[in-house]
């Protein structure tokens, strides 16, 4: 569902898995070995790297246990531990856009909205 390459580490790529999956899976695509998976619990609609740190965000959609529960998640890497959960949007996200700078995200969800969020 989701697909992002790492700025800062060569041949790291990070996969978001949709509805049915839930899952980031971290990628060495010089190897083709799998580094990391985590289970979100939730559908992923987007994934972003920072450009100056080993962080990411991913963004999801309907999660397994409430519909509406949709959230911007922040993760360091390569611990794969949540740095922040961002709510706001009152249906899924579906889409999500890095400012030039590295250091903001504009997502736009199915409520037909915008949220503008500084995540590194």
């Amino acid at each position: 569902q989701a697909l992002a390459w790492s700025p800062l580490q060569r041949g790291l790529l990070v996969s978001g898995g949709g509805t049915a999956d839930r899952c980031l899976r971290f990628w060495n695509t010089l190897s083709g070995q799998l580094l990391h998976e985590i289970d979100t619990g939730s559908q992923i609609s987007n994934v972003a790297w920072s450009k100056h740190s080993h962080e990411l965000v991913s963004t999801h959609g309907y999660d397994a246990k409430e519909v509406n529960c949709v959230i911007v998640v922040v993760w360091d890497y390569p611990s794969l531990q949540p740095i922040a959960r961002l709510t706001g949007h009152a249906s899924r996200v579906l889409y999500m856009a890095m400012s030039p700078d590295g250091e903001s995200i504009v997502t736009g969800a199915a409520d037909e909205t915008l949220r503008f969020w500084r995540v590194f």
